[in-house]
């Protein structure tokens, strides 16, 4: 028996009005999910633990099993943990966005506005090259060093910064893509000295990125230019519970996303990454497919996560948050189980959102998602029912994302 999960991050939407009172899952036409759906299990499930900001560190947490309320201390360390760093004794660890902010630069910093969560999604390489040029600029260096902060790039607009002896209780630090379109006044790091110092770092950032030839060369471009950081996602450490052990399955976990791969690594899965997947609409889905059934050949246990439908959706992105829903469907799901079913394998398969995000404002939501389990050998009677939020509502109700592995594994 082989267990396949399918994470497509933030596919989960409200009713939109430009598409007639139905959400993108609805409106996507997406065949193969509606037909296994219509066989399988189909109900929702709170992946948001109560108390927590929706985001796809605490659901994907729980989606794997593990309780937010007793592991979670920030996203950061989990990305941390996919490159296989250590973190020194005492250090805090946060996400370093590339960000774009609006406004003419002539204006105080708190009166910017954030355009770009992504930086317009900028490539890896110039990401890269902007984010070591800054950590090594005879203007900004000395600050860091200072603030015992140092950067790993990430090859991407995700880069991660460790700040050795940081002191963090109190800390408020704002998601970026949750506030798009919103003055940063109110969103700055705040609630500590520390915070401070970090405020001083973005500061300066700004100010020396915004004439980066290759921010002048996107602006040229009509690209938007990464022209700040913004630390976000802290955290202090990470530990979980084994996956293998406690579900007597082995595999692992394809992503492009650090999140995913970190989590892989601290339940004791294996991160698996495919050149030229890019965590966005345009990835590589067939070269994801075929990552999972490679690790299927040895293992009995993939999971696949394509962050396509979240990333267009902070975009304001309809077309491409229906795209990728689609080739989630047909370019990744069908072609999965025809590939099984082709080699004689049974499986069961679970498909769900991680959490919602809105098109209204391109920021996460907390209610409760659409899951569907699929089991080859059709040992339990269908819903009946396509894949949608409103149809999910129809069937079980689990509280917890945490039930989802015990039900895929029938614990």
């Amino acid at each position: 028996m082989k267990y396949i999960l399918i994470i497509g991050d933030g596919m989960a939407d409200d009713p939109l009005p430009e598409l007639g009172g139905r959400t993108p899952l609805e409106a996507s036409g997406k065949p193969f999910f509606d037909s296994l759906s219509r066989r399988g299990e189909l109900g929702s499930v709170q992946t948001i633990p109560e108390g927590f900001p929706p985001g796809s560190d605490t659901a994907i947490m729980a989606i794997f099993g593990c309780d937010p309320a007793k592991y979670f201390s920030g996203r950061a360390p989990l990305e941390l943990a996919a490159s296989g760093i250590d973190m020194p004794e005492g250090a805090a660890a946060y996400r370093c966005n590339m960000v774009h902010l609006g406004g003419d630069e002539s204006l105080p910093f708190e009166q910017r506005t954030m355009v770009s969560h992504s930086a317009g999604s900028i490539e890896g390489a110039e990401s890269d090259e902007l984010i070591t040029w800054l950590f090594s600029h005879p203007d900004f260096a000395p600050l860091a060093a200072a603030a015992r902060v140092s950067v790993h790039p990430g090859s991407s607009f995700r880069h991660l910064a460790v700040q050795e002896g940081a002191d963090i209780a109190g800390i408020r630090l704002a998601p970026p893509h949750d506030h798009l379109g919103e003055r940063i006044g109110a969103l700055l790091p705040a609630g500590c000295p520390n915070a401070g110092v970090l405020l001083g770092l973005m500061k300066k950032a700004n100010e020396l990125l915004e004439h980066h030839p290759i921010n002048q060369k996107r602006r040229a471009a009509g690209e938007l230019s990464a022209n700040c950081i913004w630390f976000w996602a802290e955290g202090k450490g990470a530990k979980l519970p084994n996956f293998p052990a406690r579900f007597g399955a082995d595999g692992g976990v394809v992503s492009a996303v650090p999140l995913c791969h970190g989590i892989a690594r601290l339940v004791g899965l294996s991160p698996i990454s495919v050149p030229t997947a890019t965590g966005e609409w345009d990835t590589d889905y067939e070269a994801k497919t075929a990552a999972a059934l490679d690790c299927l050949e040895g293992h009995d246990f993939a999971a696949i996560h394509l962050e396509g439908p979240d990333e267009a959706t902070h975009n304001h992105d309809l077309e491409h948050k229906i795209y990728s829903i689609e080739c989630l469907s047909e370019r990744v799901a069908r072609p999965l189980c025809a590939a099984l079913a082709s080699r004689g394998e049974d499986y069961r398969l679970l498909i769900l959102s991680d959490h919602r995000t809105f098109m209204k404002n391109g920021a996460h939501g907390a209610t409760p998602v659409p899951y569907m389990i699929y089991d080859s050998r059709e040992m339990v009677p269908g819903s009946g029912l396509g894949y949608s939020e409103a149809n999910g509502e129809r069937g079980p109700r689990l509280a917890s994302g945490t039930e989802l592995m015990p039900r895929l594994f029938e614990l």
